[in-house]
């Protein structure tokens, strides 16, 4: 995923340097190349042969090493970076980088990166929202550093509060968005639906259906990557929401159909993944159920139509995207749905092909458009996902 690109990590004094060994780890998994630049302080909490056996590289800390193959070394690494991540980011070097102080190699460097920065705040609670590094927080972001907020919880010293930098894998997710993918989708609003809505019986049980959510998920993430304003309408599923798109929670068919109508409007593009419960008992309130023959018999009423209702209202040069699950006539039957709903595009496939039904990670789609019909061969869903966005753009 990450192949060709170079992250530039800077560590500072901080005990969760610790954790920055197992991002760059997580890095080279991804094909990365790494740099680990490191302040004299934190070689006091985490020793440079841990990152140099990790990533191939060495590790610098002295501006004045002459044990390297460039003849200016901050500025051989400066142009290669595609981006730098200062983490942990101590209050000493967020006010020497905020005032373009650079008397070692990090900060040389940091300040010598024409690329884009990062800067995650590690420190206590206190000294985190002391009011000068606030302010050379704040300065930071003027110049136009991204600053990852740090998390609220236990600190070093045992004391709870802000200042606690997040967990590796969210640092991951941060550098993952900016420079995975070209951000060709910049610009563009996107709402996609995902999980399977459940409609109560009563208050312990409910009708729905097996959609795991995987692949409307993987579209809002992959949406996201390129560069998308994305909204995730999601229902139930057991999957976490990405990181950096706008998740709407809802549970029934009139739940999904009110946060998706509600939105459509502002949206450049729309894609309804979600399997909506076909049906919904017609009283829930009175809890009308009668026995039949031993049988217990619900009285029930369609849910709304989604897609048709999207379809019927679309505004000009909206794309609306919609999915055909079928287990026959699978061509047929979507072709049908894409006249009848007004659909641009409907991404099809058969539940009796392996590999393609509910709760799997794989998918095999056929993309239905006017212009004919397109079929994928069996793929992640996660490049799925890719496919159908780059489909989209070209309608």
């Amino acid at each position: 995923m990450l192949k060709g690109k170079t992250v530039v990590l800077g560590v500072t004094g901080s005990i969760a340097a610790y954790k920055i060994a197992n991002l760059a780890r997580m890095l080279k998994k991804l094909h990365c190349n790494v740099h680990v630049l490191m302040s004299e302080n934190a070689t006091n909490f985490i020793n440079p042969i841990t990152f140099e056996s990790l990533i191939a590289n060495k590790c610098l800390i002295d501006t004045f090493d002459r044990n390297f193959q460039y003849s200016v070394e901050h500025v051989a690494i400066a142009k290669q970076a595609d981006l730098v991540l200062v983490a942990p980011a101590s209050a000493n070097v967020i006010g020497k980088i905020a005032n373009g102080i650079a008397d070692d190699m990090l900060t040389t460097t940091v300040i010598a990166c024409p690329c884009k920065k990062m800067i995650s705040p590690a420190m206590n609670h206190n000294m985190y929202h002391n009011p000068i590094v606030q302010d050379n927080i704040e300065k930071l972001k003027r110049f136009g550093y991204e600053i990852i907020t740090p998390a609220h919880g236990m600190l070093a010293n045992g004391d709870m509060g802000d200042g606690r930098m997040p967990d590796e894998e969210i640092l991951l997710e941060h550098i993952i968005r900016e420079i995975a993918y070209e951000k060709d989708l910049s610009g563009k609003k996107i709402l996609v639906t995902a999980g399977a809505t459940r409609e109560a019986i009563d208050p312990v049980r409910f009708i729905t259906n097996h959609s795991s959510g995987k692949m409307g998920i993987a579209i809002a993430k992959a949406a996201m990557l390129r560069g998308a304003d994305v909204t995730l309408v999601k229902a139930h599923t057991d999957i976490d929401a990405p990181m950096f798109v706008n998740t709407v929670n809802v549970t029934s068919a009139e739940d999904m159909f009110h946060a998706v109508t509600t939105r459509a409007d502002d949206m450049d593009i729309i894609i309804k993944a979600a399997a909506v419960a076909d049906y919904t008992p017609i009283s829930v309130a009175d809890n009308k159920i009668k026995k039949a023959d031993g049988d217990m018999s619900i009285p029930l009423k369609r849910t709304k139509d989604i897609l048709k209702y999207l379809g019927e209202h679309k505004k000009e040069n909206q794309v609306l995207c919609g999915f055909s699950m079928e287990t026959e006539n699978m061509l047929e039957n979507s072709r049908k749905k894409l006249v009848s709903k007004n659909c641009d595009m409907i991404c099809a496939n058969s539940l009796k092909t392996a590999g393609a039904g509910f709760g799997v990670d794989t998918n095999i789609i056929t993309m239905i458009t006017a212009d004919g019909a397109e079929e994928m061969e069996l793929m992640s869903k996660d490049a799925a996902a890719h496919k159908i966005l780059d489909k989209i753009k070209t309608l």
